[in-house]
């Protein structure tokens, strides 16, 4: 697990960006993992101005989204197919037929997990997995204690998860209790993952994950068996890490 140490959001932004940016031009037809949250948010906002300013194409590109609520429309505003059509996927180049998210509005939810691993799998593999870390350490809507050989899974959202993302809702009473997520399991098979990890609020979350033991009640933490994994944290969320 390689670490980069940046200044602060910004230029993790920037650094995150340039890294993506570099596998879209060198894959041919490169599949990336996304995710959603306000971690993401500048360096979806950095790659739309890429796309803008005409130094990068997309129209190769597939993208598989981490997660999704239940019972909850597309077009909610709080739905992360609102959230990623906001914040990148409507203002790029990518064909809409190679946009994937879970869908959680579907009757039969368990169907929808098993369609989107075989999806992944017919589309060979994620290239690139883009990761954020919940304060309990979550990774995409995998709380503590779910199997690190997880599939693609319906999950009841931890209290600090949904307080969490309560801040994208009026209350928390409004923050859905299920969602459904891609599994440990399908994360490790990506090639290679890049954690994003910003705030002082993290600082104790990136302190464990670097120092800790590997252990389902810390998910992220099985990124350790990962063979290629790239976090990049600014200085707020190193600042718990020995020199």
């Amino acid at each position: 697990m390689e670490i980069i140490k940046v200044r602060d959001y910004e230029e993790l932004s920037q650094k995150a960006s340039s890294y993506i940016l570099s596998k879209v031009k060198q894959i041919e037809s490169p599949v990336l993992g996304l995710a959603t949250g306000s971690t993401p948010e500048g360096l979806y906002s950095q790659l739309v101005d890429e796309y803008k300013k005409g130094n990068i194409s997309y129209k190769n590109v597939t993208t598989f989204n981490l997660d999704e609520y239940t019972n909850i429309d597309s077009t909610d505003p709080n739905s992360y197919h609102f959230f990623m059509n906001k914040h990148l996927l409507g203002h790029i180049d990518i064909p809409k037929t190679q946009i994937n998210l879970p869908n959680g509005s579907v009757q039969d939810l368990e169907a929808e997990c098993l369609e989107y691993d075989e999806k992944i799998t017919r589309a060979g593999k994620i290239d690139l997995q883009i990761l954020g870390i919940g304060v309990n350490g979550h990774i995409g809507f995998n709380e503590p204690g779910t199997p690190f050989t997880s599939r693609t899974h319906i999950v009841t959202l931890d209290e600090s998860t949904r307080e969490a993302n309560s801040r994208f809702f009026s209350s928390i009473d409004e923050v859905p209790t299920h969602a459904i997520t891609m599994g440990i399991g399908t994360i490790m098979e990506s090639k290679e993952i890049l954690l994003l990890v910003s705030g002082e609020q993290k600082a104790d979350t990136l302190n464990r994950l670097l120092n800790g033991e590997v252990s389902e009640d810390f998910p992220a933490s099985i990124l350790h068996n990962h063979s290629k994994v790239t976090v990049i944290a600014d200085a707020a969320a190193c600042s718990k890490l020995a020199e």
